[in-house]
């Protein structure tokens, strides 16, 4: 139980490090056009977005899927950069079809996994049981993605409902500041690719 424990808190610790806010940027992304109210089809995107890293994981610390580490730290932003745009193209208008972005959060998490999936690895190191240290880190993660999706969801209300600011210019405001972080992230990391 103790192992269980330590890569649950291993993995809530990793998803909320302000280090690799990247992470936070993407989960931020998925809930601007949100509010308290939409937990459940948030909840439903989160937890798509879980499902697709937990794949992605498992298969890389088997050593099933190997992809360029370089290439994962450039295509982690772009998903954010997509999302973000998304989110800002449709004017602040929450999404008509919850399942188009399930399969979104579902495919960005694929990718997402596999830049989580070196620091796991590093993690158990030669351990040959990854099964339960594997569903501990995720629940970790789904847990440290549940407190931020809670925080954002919370700050949206406060600022929609309280401070008067419409659910548009929220939205498109959060998307644009996550879409110029995630950009220069992008640019900054794509000089890194190419250079290899």
């Amino acid at each position: 139980m103790q192992e269980f424990s330590m890569y649950f808190e291993e993995g809530w610790q990793h998803i909320a490090d302000l280090g690799g806010y990247d992470h936070i940027l993407f989960i931020m992304a998925l809930c601007t056009v949100y509010l308290m109210n939409d937990w459940k089809k948030v909840l439903i995107l989160v937890t798509a977005f879980t499902v697709g890293h937990s794949i992605t994981l498992a298969l890389s610390v088997l050593n099933i899927v190997r992809v360029s580490t370089d290439l994962i730290e450039f295509l982690i932003p772009v998903t954010i950069v997509i999302t973000a745009l998304g989110n800002a193209l449709r004017g602040g208008k929450e999404p008509g079809r919850v399942q188009w972005n399930y399969f979104l959060a579902l495919f960005f998490g694929l990718i997402h996994g596999l830049g989580f999936s070196n620091y796991l690895r590093s993690m158990l190191g030669t351990q040959s049981d990854i099964l339960q240290p594997l569903l501990a880190f995720n629940l970790g993660l789904e847990f440290g993605q549940l407190i931020i999706v809670t925080i954002i969801l919370l700050l949206s209300q406060l600022i929609i409902r309280i401070g008067k600011v419409s659910r548009r210019d929220w939205t498109i405001f959060l998307s644009a500041a996550i879409f110029g972080v995630a950009f220069v992230m992008s640019i900054e990391r794509i000089g890194i690719l190419l250079e290899k």
